[in-house]
């Protein structure tokens, strides 16, 4: 019988609890994923019991309190706390979200943290996103214009033509529909994901741009993009209520029409 040997740091272990106060009556339990590089040791999940009536209403307000008055040693990321900066992002209750507007109404019994999936973690709840933000670099995510610009006027769009553009811009960059996806988590080192390519979309519909055959001609790869198997959970799972899989299919769709072309 073969045996296998898990690489050291794969065994997630029962860590600290933290139980609220005896006259607490509104408990919540928080079960948070911890680790820290430094000490050697294996991930763990540590248990916090919170007042609820001494707390925000946000997920992110509950990782907060613990840490300003429980456990200052938890790390995670976060800066607008209103869901436009995308620092926030994690994996609440098996669900990527961004915790600063997801509320914790919407769970029944314990709310379970952990950093985004099938991400390189720095530490407890701190994905690495070097990759990920390399990936979107790599698609120039800013208007190319070869061509001088009017001499009197901005380069205008059309009210029709910045439309086109709703649903596109308001990405955050958190990583959610991405490290959803299962065709990134094993091809994440040659797919852009669902992220990028929605962001690259973004600049292809974007009218007043002159590369779109030289944005379609870097994106013609059997991986770069056809690694996309509209599996859907990048749409099911954005908290921006955007529509990453769409933005796929409109790459796809004007790759066939070029060809007709």
């Amino acid at each position: 019988m073969a045996e296998f040997t898990l690489p050291k740091n794969s065994v997630v272990g029962k860590g600290k609890t933290f139980s609220a106060a005896a006259d607490a009556k509104n408990v919540r339990r928080f079960e948070i994923y911890r680790w820290d590089p430094d000490t050697g040791e294996n991930p763990r999940i540590d248990i916090y019991e919170l007042d609820m009536d001494h707390c925000g209403p946000m997920v992110l307000d509950a990782i907060i309190k613990i840490k300003n008055e429980i456990d200052s040693s938890l790390s995670f990321r976060r800066s607008c706390r209103e869901g436009v900066c995308g620092s926030c992002a994690m994996n609440v209750n098996g669900k990527n979200t961004l915790a600063c507007i997801h509320d914790m109404d919407l769970y029944t019994g314990p709310i379970k943290i952990y950093p985004l999936p099938h991400m390189a973690v720095v530490k407890d709840l701190v994905p690495d996103m070097t990759h990920f933000y390399a990936q979107y670099a790599s698609i120039k995510p800013w208007l190319d214009t070869p061509t001088a610009p009017p001499a009197k006027t901005e380069r205008l769009q059309s009210k029709e033509e910045r439309e086109k553009l709703d649903g596109l811009y308001e990405c955050v960059l958190c990583a959610c529909c991405s490290t959803s996806c299962p065709s990134y988590w094993w091809n994440s080192e040659r797919y852009l994901g669902p992220a990028v390519l929605l962001q690259a979309y973004r600049w292809i519909a974007d009218s007043r741009d002159e590369s779109i055959d030289a944005r379609l001609d870097e994106l013609e790869d059997p991986f770069k993009l056809y690694r996309c198997h509209t599996i859907m959970n990048c749409t099911d799972t954005c908290p921006k209520n955007l529509n990453p899989a769409k933005a796929i299919a409109e790459i796809k769709k004007l790759m066939v029409e070029r060809k007709r072309d």
